[in-house]
């Protein structure tokens, strides 16, 4: 199995860049707010940036050495590099925009068939959609038949139509690939829809990395939980009873959860995991809130709701047979299993 080997420190313009990366066959995601260094990874991988000190090797061969002084130019390395705005040459045909670079020019058509754009050979990319000449970026990375794949921001260019169903056939493409590949994104739904692991940066760090799923199961980090999409409610954790961790909220009321914990914490919960009523369970573990409704946002069959300090998401039926409109008072509940206890300093 390939496996691509980072260490990197390197000063980024407010903060220090440190990484310690293994990519295996597979993709991962790195994901954080602008400046945390994420492109700046994929810089140096590429070769366009080299690092106040680092290492980075492909199956033990060094690209990078500022140890030894091993710096292999870019063109040397095998990457095929996705920029986030294509940087598709405007004056070349799709067909001479794969072929640039091209490893064995042969293959070129069968790439532009295998993501569809065979038919666009002829054309220029300003006469394309965005989800076209993302296709034609994609086409032209993968014709250098790279060792290692980066992406960065491959959708953000794109409307929220496109980029649905881009999404799933670059799921597609990265999973038939099977190559040590590196997406950066500020969309954690980006994220968890394309890769195998996400990563998430923050100020030069890496804060934690696993599965979309294992990060929302159990968020080490605040911002990790909020960049998952949780709501936290900051308290003070105590023994409560049956097994179950009681935190007095600094919102008021008291929430309980399965998670074990003392001290100042917060309580994540993810929207999925609210249910919305009009009376409070019955079931004193179950956690509630009573609040007016601050906003009620409908998306398809989904409806987006805001409970005071809890944001939930029902179904449209749900929110239809309750009658629910903004400023109507009502309880927000979940579970003590759904919610997920991280301890703060």
């Amino acid at each position: 199995m390939a496996s691509l080997d980072i260490t990197l420190s390197n000063g980024l313009r407010d903060v220090r860049l440190e990484l310690t990366l293994e990519v295996g066959s597979e993709t991962v995601a790195l994901v954080g707010p602008s400046g945390a260094g994420k492109s700046s990874i994929l810089r140096a991988i590429a070769g366009l940036l080299r690092p106040d000190e680092g290492c980075i090797a492909l199956d033990g061969t060094p690209w990078l050495d500022t140890a030894s002084g091993v710096d292999v130019p870019p063109e040397n390395r095998s990457v095929g590099l996705v920029f986030q705005e294509y940087a598709l040459f405007p004056h070349l045909s799709v067909r001479a925009n794969v072929a640039f670079g091209a490893t064995n020019p042969s293959l070129v058509d069968e790439i532009l068939e295998r993501l569809r754009i065979g038919g666009l050979a002829g054309e220029r990319p300003g006469r394309l959609s965005g989800g076209e000449r993302q296709r034609v970026a994609l086409a032209r990375a993968i014709a250098r038949e790279p060792a290692v794949l980066l992406l960065d921001e491959p959708l953000s260019a794109l409307d929220a139509h496109t980029r649905d169903a881009v999404r799933g056939e670059l799921r597609e493409l990265l999973a038939s690939l099977r190559l040590p590949t590196i997406l950066v994104t500020h969309d954690f739904e980006d994220a968890a829809s394309l890769a195998d692991r996400v990563g998430v940066m923050v100020e030069g760090r890496l804060l934690q990395i696993g599965t979309a799923s294992a990060l929302v199961a159990a968020p080490a980090d605040p911002f990790v939980a909020r960049f998952t999409g949780a709501t936290l409610l900051h308290g003070i954790a105590q023994p409560g009873r049956d097994g179950l961790t009681r935190v007095v909220l600094d919102v008021g009321g008291v929430a309980f959860t399965t998670d074990v914990g003392v001290g100042r914490v917060a309580v994540a919960v993810h929207p999925w995991e609210v249910a919305v009523s009009r009376t409070a369970p019955e079931d004193a573990t179950v956690n509630h809130i009573e609040a007016p409704i601050d906003s009620l946002v409908t998306i398809g069959n989904r409806v987006r709701i805001r409970v005071g300090p809890l944001a939930g998401e029902i179904t449209a039926g749900s929110a239809e047979r309750l009658g629910l409109r903004e400023g109507d008072t009502v309880v927000a509940s979940f579970k003590a299993t759904a919610a997920r206890l991280i301890h703060l300093a």
